[in-house]
């Protein structure tokens, strides 16, 4: 594919954006009553006012604290912060007298990312992607940073991104909207080719904001991704570059066939939200007038409606209340069952809690949950994701990890010869959902190895201690260095047979000495 000119590229991104807003409506119903703060579909982008309450229309916050939650738990339980949560090891096209060898390397990088990733905004980057994937589609930009932040981490507000796919139904192509202040355009790219009109615009008004479009397409032809950043106004370019990692991740909760943008548990439970959210409404509205009354005046000459106000409640003029000889001023009859709102509103807020997986767990003035409740509600965690736990692995752990080494080995922090592709080196994550999988197959072994030296002598004689020990300590995330080699183990076995053997010659001394005693 030749390189695309400007005009090329806003039109794609043109129509991308046209196909964006085909999920507008859901999408900002989503962040409307559930993610208010990060909501920018009401224009707040395009020049509204900052800082404006964005929840007028919000009378529950039962799904902004269950999305909260929600976002939480997925990050603890796939990304705790200062925690390992992947562990990279070797493929199957190592040979197997390398792989020690080989995995000792890459436990070294492992925990030389780790450090790394500590010195970076990675927890909370993760924190506010994972808050835009409980909508649906989340967008977070890697790039390399400075002496103090090695790597940095910008979560994209999904509103600001239009995506394409390619031929397999990865993001290949993604379009996003950026608003700079003209000063810090040479600062955030300091190969921007400056136009005469921009120069001058820096010179006269260095803190006006110019839209820009930076785009990231993938050349199928080259195998490259070319990173374009255009000031669509005046149709000027002004980076390219041609790059062999995309900086943008975007992970999709849940796809349906045929769609290119992510269903999240939002989608879901949006109606039940907006249910909840009327009822509550108008069981407001209803306890207000219970306690404020509304009344009606008779209109006998003596109260004037259109004089006489009681706040906070209303004055409904009739022509008598109750008869002819009826009070001047009476309290009108209240409408509505509160008992009945309860439990509708009880109901709804069970489900919206049973979607975004926040009922699983006893509430904390409960009994102390022991380590094995833990463990089987995590289990369980990982099971009610069901497919979503896997696309967050391939769409997000694993696009992370790669871009992370990647920039890690630009920078000179690894030497990483080898290519993270699965069958030289595989990412596997260590996280606690991901290890509450990984432990079902050690359970298995115990189990097995249970009944085998109940069989006796002939089934312990099945078993291969070294080999279980190197698998079990695989699954459990255990440090290679933490184990004996194979020649460690050699040396210990030798040492333990010269042992012995000194042992029975001492015994035999011993008897020998015995015996010449009995004799004399």
């Amino acid at each position: 594919m030749a390189r695309l000119n400007v005009s090329q590229v806003i039109e794609r991104e043109a129509k991308a954006q046209t196909r964006k807003d085909q999920w507008r409506n859901i999408y900002q119903e989503c962040y409307e009553f559930a993610l208010p703060q990060r909501n920018l579909y009401g224009g707040q982008y395009e020049g509204s006012v900052p800082g404006q309450n964005k929840m007028e229309r919000v009378f529950d916050s039962t799904a902004i604290h269950a999305t909260q939650r929600f976002a939480n738990r997925i990050q603890a339980g796939l990304f705790p912060p200062q925690k390992e949560w992947c562990r990279l090891e070797t493929g199957s096209a190592i040979p197997e007298e390398q792989k020690r060898e080989a995995q000792e390397a890459l436990d070294q990088y492992t925990n030389r990312m780790f450090e790394v990733l500590r010195q970076t905004n990675f927890d909370l980057a993760m924190g506010e992607f994972l808050l835009d994937l409980c909508v649906g589609t989340a967008v977070m930009m890697i790039t390399p940073g400075d002496e103090t932040t090695p790597i940095r981490f910008t979560p994209i507000p999904q509103y600001l991104v239009a995506i394409e796919e390619g031929t397999y139904g990865n993001v290949d192509n993604v379009y996003r909207k950026l608003k700079m202040k003209a000063e810090t355009i040479m600062q955030e790219f300091p190969d921007a080719e400056m136009s005469v009109e921009l120069d001058q615009i820096i010179r006269d008004n260095p803190s006006q904001e110019i839209d820009l479009i930076d785009a990231v397409i993938f050349d199928y032809e080259m195998g490259i991704f070319c990173y374009h950043v255009i000031w669509p106004a005046k149709k000027q370019e002004l980076v390219y570059r041609t790059l062999k990692s995309s900086p943008f991740i975007v992970a999709r909760y849940m796809k349906v066939a045929g769609e290119i943008y992510g269903r999240g548990p939002l989608v879901t439970a949006i109606a039940d939200i907006k249910t909840l959210n009327k009822t509550v409404e108008l069981v407001l509205k209803n306890a207000s007038l219970a306690i404020a009354g509304v009344y009606t005046a008779a209109d006998d000459g003596i109260i004037n409606p259109q004089n006489i106000q009681i706040a906070p409640g209303a004055i409904i003029a009739v022509a008598r209340n109750g008869g002819p000889q009826g009070a001047s001023l009476a309290p009108l009859p209240r409408a509505g069952d509160f008992n009945v709102s309860q439990i509708i509103t009880n109901d709804l807020r069970m489900n919206i809690k049973k979607i975004l997986m926040d009922d699983t767990l006893p509430p904390d003035n409960m009994s102390a949950r022991s380590a094995t409740e833990i463990a089987e509600r995590s289990r369980e965690l990982a099971t009610n994701l069901g497919s979503a736990f896997g696309r967050l692995i391939n769409e997000t752990m694993m696009p992370v990890v790669s871009r992370i080494l990647y920039i890690m080995d630009q920078q000179g922090f690894i030497d990483l010869p080898l290519k993270v592709n699965g069958i030289e080196v595989k990412i596997t994550p260590v996280a606690p959902l991901a290890q509450t999988q990984r432990l079902s197959e050690v359970n298995e072994v115990v189990q097995f190895m249970q009944i085998a030296e109940a069989l006796g002598p002939e089934g312990q004689q099945s078993l291969s201690i070294p080999r279980i020990t190197q698998f079990l300590a695989e699954k459990m995330n255990i440090d290679q260095k933490l184990l004996t080699t194979p020649e460690e183990q050699q040396q210990m076995i030798e040492a333990a047979q010269e042992q012995m053997m000194a042992e029975q010659q001492a015994q035999m001394v011993n008897d020998g000495g015995a015996t010449m005693e009995s004799m004399q």
